[in-house]
């Protein structure tokens, strides 16, 4: 057997990986010791441990090392595995795709196996080194989304844990065989990312480092690394202005600042200032100037936030309250929270009563230990909690629709966070307040209050930790609210959001419901009254031209891109709107982390060309409806469904047909279904 690689801890002590590699390494040695015949019966183990493997830190480098001794073993006897030389490139992402965890694991083991021949780690008798790379590089082209894309919802349910242990293996063999060959996508795939303006940037900003640290490479050619994409990307991070061009280091810059006068400061300002609203991403410079400014100028504060006149006017007018809000928050490690600075200024909610005191309110916070652990744990010491938390609520109310549910099944939660930021930002401070003071939420239902610390547990198994810092306070006490509102419905007829949603999210959440399933039988009812009700009250043609006032939650069917049904997803309704091409779109907000995916049947959902304001996700009047399955209304507010052609509801129907509705109409297979309240 090939040597292993050292996987020891610090200090020679063994690691969970030490231990699963060993239990590996047994069972690869029991195999290979075993008669053709007989390997059959050993590799259920071997798949085990590899799993167990792969799904640790480092796991991908350490199967990659043991890649011959796999092979040679016989983990791949008889199957299409045992010959690379046949295998296409465009079938390895349904593979890693199928939902099958030993397809899987196998599938990861040959892209393992390959990149080890690639490397020149492993001399396969059917594969050169240079077709292994040619064969890894068209792979990563044609699943760029796994390099840096949180997973799907339909991968979140379908894959669980698996679905991160995919992108693991993609970055591993991204960061070994470089990126040049799938550079140009892979840059595109990074700006439709950030023109969803998300509140969390971590796996954008790591993977812009590592392309930059790629580029600086001696032995890599620039001319493959060119680019203005690319160079915009890396200089809104790491060298945005005349004065941190070369990125000499925040000691350095500040030595810089202090040496300017005001006209080399204003021309560093509005730079910072450029990069940031073109790209959504802020420099650790960033931050360190406007720490440098509060002691000069407002106006310069300003240009270097690149406020619009209403953000002028409130930066004027609460000057005190923003220098107080720089002060605690704005930090070269919480230098995004400075975009969400700019954009809550700019939304002008400042001049609401409740705002000011709020903030002031959030600067004195005393945190509990249990909330200053949790952000600990997550974001480490430097800043501390509360400024991290100040950041948070920064970046969630300049960016309301920027809240992400990370990989966790909380998107009512998420939801939530997001529709007060957007439309009641004084009750999200107070909801802050609660979580991270008092360790406790409470809300009422139909009058009757709900704890959180008295709540059983929620829809999230385990404590999520890949949120924002808002969200990671606040979520666990939503989601076990949630949890409960739903619990108090469960012995109602029909679906509990009728009732959970307005007490839920706020009184603007229209107490009239509708719903185009049956809840005892999944069947699809009513669909041609549905589909005729939503027209009339969210489509201007139909509505008396009534624009929407407050965002309503709805829930959609979510399909995957064979438009197979994968489960039910909590979506904000925004705003109905023609777009410039004149098509009526419907524009909502999504929780789901990155909002353009292929909801199959030629449903594709857009974030961006199609009128989308930053944040947004949009579809055509007709699909939307053709996967909505829940909404509110105003029952006061009827409409005109009557008007609405029969061709466009039998369309819609179509759409429904093919893609979740199929096996729920009266002629097809039933399908007995529980309607969840978990998505």
């Amino acid at each position: 057997m090939k040597p292993t690689v050292d996987v020891q801890g610090a200090g020679g002590a063994p690691t969970t990986l030490d231990k699963r590699v060993t239990s590996l390494d047994d069972a690869v040695r029991a195999m290979a010791e075993t008669r053709d015949f007989g390997k059959p019966t050993k590799l259920r183990r071997v798949l085990e441990a590899l799993r167990r493997v792969l799904v640790q830190p480092g796991g991908a480098a350490a199967v990659q090392a043991r890649a011959q001794a796999l092979e040679e073993a016989g983990l791949f006897l008889e199957t299409d595995w045992a010959s690379p030389e046949i295998l296409i490139p465009a079938l390895v992402g349904p593979g890693l795709h199928s939902g099958d965890a030993d397809t899987v694991v196998m599938e990861a083991c040959s892209e393992l196996r390959t990149l080890a021949v690639a490397r020149g780690d492993y001399e396969h008798p059917s594969i050169s080194a240079e077709d292994a790379r040619e064969f890894l590089s068209q792979v990563l082209a044609m699943n760029l989304e796994l390099l840096f894309t949180p997973p799907t919802e339909a991968e979140r349910t379908q894959q669980g844990r698996t679905a991160q242990l995919i992108r693991d293996l993609f970055r591993h063999i991204a960061d070994e065989i470089g990126y040049e060959s799938v550079l140009d996508k892979l840059v595109d795939e990074i700006w439709r990312i950030l023109r969803q303006r998300p509140i969390q940037v971590d796996q954008v900003q790591s993977l812009i480092t590592r392309i930059a640290v790629y580029r600086g490479d001696p032995d890599v050619d620039p001319g493959t690394l060119s680019g203005q994409g690319i160079d915009r990307l890396i200089t809104s991070l790491f060298g945005t202005t005349e004065a941190c061009r070369e990125d000499p280091g925040v000691e350095v810059f500040r030595a810089r600042l202090q040496a300017m006068d005001n006209g080399g400061l204003q021309y560093e300002a509005a730079g910072f200032a450029r990069a940031m609203h073109d790209t959504g991403l802020v420099s650790p410079y960033h931050a360190e100037l406007l720490r440098f400014l509060l002691q000069k100028s407002d106006y310069l504060l300003g240009e270097a936030l690149g406020l619009s006149d209403t953000g002028r006017n409130c930066l004027l007018r609460f000057g005190d309250l923003v220098h107080q809000l720089i002060e605690e928050a704005v930090h070269p490690q919480t230098a995004q929270c400075i975009y969400g600075l700019a954009l809550l200024l700019d939304r002008g909610i400042l001049y609401e009563p409740p705002l000011v005191p709020a903030l002031w309110r959030q600067l004195a916070l005393e945190l509990s230990d249990a909330a200053r652990e949790r952000l600990r744990s997550v974001f480490g010491d430097e800043p501390g909690p509360k400024a991290r938390l100040v950041a948070g609520v920064l970046s969630m109310l300049g960016l309301p629709l920027g809240v992400g549910q990370g990989d966790n099944p909380t998107c009512q939660s998420a939801r939530a966070l997001s529709m007060w930021a957007y439309n009641d930002p004084d009750y999200l401070l107070q909801m802050v307040v609660w979580a991270a003071r008092d360790d406790e939420i409470t809300m009422h239902f139909e009058g009757q209050p709900i704890s959180s610390k008295d709540s059983e547990s929620g829809v999230a198994t385990t404590l999520p930790t890949d949120l924002d810092p808002v969200s990671l306070l606040v979520v666990p006490h939503l989601d076990r609210i949630y949890a409960e509102m739903g619990r108090r419905c469960a012995d109602r007829p029909g679906d509990p959001h009728r009732w959970v949603n307005p007490e839920f999210h706020g009184w603007w959440a229209a107490r009239g419901f509708r719903i185009n399933v049956d809840v005892e039988t999944g069947n699809l009812i009513d669909l041609d009254a549905f589909l005729r009700q939503f027209h009339a009250s969210y489509h201007p043609e139909y509505n008396g031209g009534q624009p929407l006032i407050h965002p309503q939650p709805a829930g959609v069917a979510v399909t995957d891109s064979a438009a197979r049904y994968v489960g039910w997803h909590a979506i904000t309704i925004l705003r109905v709107a023609p777009d410039p091409q004149e098509v009526m779109r419907v524009y909502f907000y999504n929780p789901n982390n990155d909002s353009g995916q292929d909801w199959g049947d030629g449903v594709v959902v857009s974030t961006a060309g199609n009128g989308e304001r930053f944040g947004e996700a949009s579809l055509p009047f007709g699909q939307f409806a053709s996967r909505l399955y829940i909404f509110h209304i105003d029952p006061l507010e009827r409409g005109e469904p009557e008007k609405v052609p029969a061709e466009d509801v039998e369309r819609i129907t179509g759409f429904i047909e093919r893609s979740w509705g199929a096996d729920r109409l009266p002629s097809g297979r039933l399908q007995a279904l529980k309607v969840p309240l978990d998505r």
